[in-house]
Formats: C-alpha cells, sequence, structure tokens
C-alpha cells in the first residue's frame, strides 16, 4: 500500500495544526456556526441530528492493520466505541465532541490518515474494487491509478469550489465491483495491446435525480489521463449550475447538453491545454507508484486444500460461510474474504473497537497486512490461504462477524437515516433490521440467493437505493414516515435505476410486502440458479408490483 512520503505527513500535520485553531475559536464564540461550516467541512465535520460526525478518508477502501487499531482507538477512547463504515469506502465517528476533533485528527495523522476532502464542493475519496490485485478478472490493479488521482486531485487549486461535491471510481476487472456508472467519473482500466488507457464514463450518480453516466471515451492512453480529467473538471467548473445545488451535480450537464456535445466540449478543453499547462506523468513516476502496490509474497499451494476441506465437513455453518463469503483469488490455494457487518438486527456498515481490532489481528497474522472496506459496508482481507481460513472463521465467529450473507438480502447497504442525520426524511436503521428478521434464516437467505437491497432514508440516497435490485426510499407524507419500493436496479456492468413500483408503505408493512415479492421471484425463475435480477429483466415491473400490494387488493 502507498507509504507517505515527507511531503504527505507536512500537509497532513499542518492541517490539523490550523484546525485546531479554527476550533479553539468557534469554541470561544469568536467564529459563528456560520463562519465556522466552510472550516469544519473542508476537514470531514458535519454537524448531524445529535452532535458533531467526523468522516474519516480511506483512499480506495485500503487499509493497514495499525490504521485499523488506531481507528478502533479512536471509536472507544472518543467516540461511543463503534465507527461506521460507508458507501465511499471511508469511516464516520458519529459522537465526537467538537473539542476532541484535533487531537482525533492527529493521532490519525500519526498513522497516515486525515479527513482531507471527505466533504465540500471538492473532488472526494477516489474508490475501486475492494478486490483489487487479487482476482483474476482484472486486466490490472487499478489502486495504483487511484492513488495518482488521489495526488493529483488533493488541493487542486482550481476544484476546491465546484458546482457541488464530486466522486471518482477506477475499476480493472470485467464484473464491475466499484459501481462506476453511477459516479461523476467512472473509469474502467483496458488494455490494447502492450498499451493501458481508460474508458472513460461521466455523468453518473443518484439522489434526486439520478443518472447512468455515458461514456465519453473509449481509450485515453495512460500517459494523458490526468489531462483529460483536467478537460473534464474544468468543463464541469465552468458550466456546472451555481444558482441551483439540486442541478449542480455534472449528471445534470451532461443530461442537459447531451453526452455528444459535452464529449465535444471536453475534446475541445483538452486539445486547448498549452504544453505547460499539462500534468507531467512520466514512465518513472508510475512505475514508482505501482512498486507501492507489489503483491504479497503468497506461498505456493496447491489448489485444493485438504484441511479446508476437512473443515468444511466437520462444520457446516463454516461450510455456508465460506461458499457465500469467499471470492476466488488468482493465487492457487487463496481465497478473499468478506468480512460481512451485516448481522441481523445489527446496523449496517457499523464495527465496535473489539471488532476493528480482531480484523486488525487477523489481517496481520493471515492476510498480509492487507484490509479493504467495501462499498457495501463490510470488509475484506484479500488475501487468505485455505489452509488458515477455519481458524480465521472461528476468530470472526467469536468477534459477531461470520454472517454468511454476502449479496445475499441480509447483506443490505443502510444510510444513517433520521436516527442520525439532519437531512434524512424517515429512519432507515429499524427498517433495514426488520427487513432482516423477516429474512433470518440462513437457509431461506441461502435459497434466495443473490439478492441487493438498499435503503435510504432521504432522496440523497446515499443508501444507493435506485441501484439495488430491490431499493426502498423513506419519505415523508404529512409528517409521517413511509417507504417507496423500487426494483430492477443495479450497480454493476449493466448498471440502471430501479423502477418505482407504486405508492409508498408504511414501516410496518414493508417487511411482509416484500416477503410477497420475494415469494413470487421464487415461483417466477426457471431454477434456483436463476437471481432475482435476472427473473426482473425477463419479467419486467407487473409481477413484483402485483405482489407488493397484494395485501391492499385482499383487504
Amino acid at each position: 500500500m502507498y507509504r507517505y512520503d515527507e511531503f504527505d505527513a507536512q500537509i497532513v500535520h499542518d492541517r490539523v495544526k490550523q484546525f485546531r485553531g479554527q476550533v479553539a475559536r468557534r469554541l470561544s464564540g469568536e467564529l459563528k456556526e456560520d463562519e465556522f461550516k466552510p472550516l469544519r467541512l473542508q476537514n470531514g465535520v458535519y454537524l448531524q441530528l445529535h452532535a458533531y460526525m467526523l468522516r474519516v478518508a480511506i483512499p480506495y477502501g485500503q487499509l493497514s492493520p495499525r490504521q485499523l487499531r488506531r481507528l478502533a482507538h479512536v471509536a472507544r477512547e472518543y467516540d461511543r466505541g463503534y465507527g461506521h463504515f460507508t458507501t465511499r469506502q471511508n469511516i464516520q465517528f458519529n459522537w465526537v465532541a467538537l473539542k476532541d476533533i484535533p487531537d482525533v485528527l492527529e493521532t490519525l495523522a500519526e498513522v497516515e490518515m486525515h479527513a482531507i476532502q471527505t466533504s465540500g464542493n471538492c473532488i472526494r475519496n477516489v474508490t475501486s474494487d475492494h478486490f483489487a490485485g487479487a482476482t483474476a478478472d482484472e486486466v490490472m490493479d487499478p489502486r495504483p491509478w487511484c492513488e495518482i488521482i488521489r495526488q493529483w486531485s488533493t488541493f487542486h487549486p482550481e476544484f476546491a469550489y465546484l458546482p457541488r461535491k464530486f466522486k471518482i471510481a477506477v475499476t480493472a476487472a470485467e464484473h464491475d465491483r466499484a459501481a462506476i456508472r453511477v459516479h461523476d467519473i467512472g473509469l474502467h482500466i483496458r488494455r490494447r495491446g502492450e498499451a493501458v488507457g481508460f474508458e472513460v464514463h461521466v455523468g453518473g450518480g443518484q439522489g434526486r435525480t439520478p443518472h447512468i453516466a455515458a461514456k465519453v471515451h473509449d481509450f485515453v492512453p495512460e500517459a494523458e489521463i490526468l489531462d483529460y480529467l483536467e478537460a473534464i473538471m474544468r468543463v464541469y467548473n465552468r458550466f456546472g449550475r451555481r444558482d441551483n445545488k439540486y442541478k449542480a451535480r455534472i449528471k445534470i450537464l451532461v443530461s442537459e447538453t447531451g453526452a455528444e456535445e459535452f464529449k465535444r466540449l471536453v475534446d475541445e478543453e483538452f486539445a486547448a491545454q498549452r504544453p505547460d499547462e499539462k500534468v507531467e506523468l512520466p514512465r518513472a513516476e508510475i512505475d514508482r507508484i505501482h512498486a507501492y502496490f507489489a503483491p504479497p509474497p503468497l506461498s505456493g499451494r496447491p489448489a485444493r486444500s485438504e484441511v479446508f476441506e476437512r473443515a468444511k465437513a466437520a462444520d457446516a455453518a463454516f461450510a455456508s460461510w465460506a461458499e457465500v463469503n469467499l471470492y476466488p483469488h488468482k493465487q492457487s490455494g487463496h481465497a478473499c474474504v468478506t468480512v460481512s457487518l451485516k448481522p441481523v438486527g445489527g446496523i449496517a456498515g457499523d464495527a465496535t473497537d473489539t471488532q476493528m481490532e480482531t480484523v486488525a489481528d487477523l489481517a496481520e497474522r493471515f492476510g498480509h497486512g492487507d484490509i479493504r472496506v467495501t462499498h457495501a459496508q463490510n470488509l475484506v482481507m484479500p488475501h487468505v490461504a485455505l489452509d488458515d481460513m477455519y481458524e480465521v472463521y472461528r476468530a470472526l465467529e467469536a468477534a459477531g462477524l461470520a454472517s454468511a450473507n454476502e449479496s445475499l438480502i441480509t447483506d443490505m447497504i443502510v444510510c444513517p437515516g433520521l436516527d442520525y442525520c439532519n437531512l434524512a426524511n424517515a429512519r432507515s436503521i429499524p427498517v433495514g433490521q426488520a427487513i432482516q428478521r423477516e429474512f433470518a434464516s440462513v437457509e431461506d437467505q441461502r435459497d434466495i440467493g443473490q439478492l441487493h437491497l438498499n435503503i435510504s432514508g432521504c432522496i440523497n440516497a446515499c443508501g444507493h437505493h435506485h441501484v439495488g435490485h430491490i431499493g426502498v426510499l423513506g419519505v415523508d407524507r404529512k409528517g409521517e414516515e413511509y417507504y417507496q419500493i423500487t426494483f430492477g436496479g443495479r450497480a454493476d456492468e449493466k448498471a440502471a435505476i430501479g423502477e418505482i413500483a407504486g405508492p409508498a408503505l408504511s414501516a410496518e408493512d414493508v417487511p411482509p410486502a416484500l416477503k410477497r415479492v420475494v415469494n413470487r421471484y421464487r415461483e417466477l425463475r426457471t431454477d434456483p440458479s436463476e437471481r432475482f435480477i435476472d427473473v426482473y429483466a425477463r419479467t419486467g415491473l407487473e409481477p413484483f408490483k402485483e405482489a407488493l400490494y397484494a395485501a391492499d387488493q385482499e383487504r
């Protein structure tokens, strides 16, 4: 993983010192809240319903055991004993006192972490495939390019005050695990012979007006990608709406301009760049960054592990977990482990201080010190030998981290909702918990198979409900909480925005209604391997809409 140089370290420590002074002025009353707001947002500090919230950057979701232990320390010493992992591959602390935030940032700086550009109208954390560098289906490890983009975008003087926040994702695998088509810019690394380049998608996003990104370039050579990104950002900075925050995202610009005209503007800006404006990206620098992400020295092991097979035969729960939560590794005898943060009745994405320390210890002992945060709010250890898997599982089980539900119906993305967020219209967490209880049976979940269910507490769509196979959106109806259901969304290489089924349901009606929907899916599938999203693509909305509202028709 990337290591700070002296410039990185100095920048982060200087920012902590600067913010410490700003916090002192706020606490003394010298700064009013409206004056303090732009300063705190530059340091990842939000004012939520009950307290300030600190969002810490985890670039492209990459953590070391030392960093995860430090996050556990922050949770224990400055918060209420837990942290919340987000869909931006970051972590949030919801109960840190404002007076303590400079101390938190200082202790995080000691392990090369910060909160810079986790909020505000700037380029946010660059995200990526949580299995990057570990799977056979990628053309190369995308993380070095995430790091190059991070270095280019952090404190970029032209893009510190964009019309609106801006999000970039990078993948290099045919199966898109980074949701690049619902990002402001999505980059897909491609090869043409020996040449490396980027397929560029622009204008994706969710929220009030969801859009799937338009492909604006098939192949930008790697030496030119930062200049091409600059051209996109300049077009956005120049033409993006600043008079209406609801129309300020680049997705609106691309939609209203038209993809072809937007591409023409970008190409024109790109061609007009003077030689002295171009970003010099020499081969030696590209290679230097790539060297930081060299794969771990995995020992040669047979594809079949007798230790692993015996453990599965002796422990049915382990066998179930291994079938669901392990992903094939490109190196024989190894697998990628998803550590689920979605126990039935829990809060999606939350991990306690002791749970974080457990994962840090396991990654250090068995996972070559590599930990990832997924955009689905789970953790991953991408390099674990099959021979060690049962010992890893037993430790996860003891820590309450062995839910066998990766990509199943209880592995849902859920935003904090009205329990925490001052933008929310409705609660998300209790609705998610009620749905989980409806499908609590492990056998039931396995029979249903892959089904992405996402929940947002407002139209801002922090729970990615638009791209859930089933989406649940909380809405306010004259002071009461109701939930709108969508079907058919997806965030992969076939990205689509879900269709609204019809009138919103009350909170208590949502779980039984979704039970009817899932039962209808079971009736319609041709065999158990046909996924919900595939049945939906074949049959369309009507049979699921009919099942959703069946109780109303019976009244």
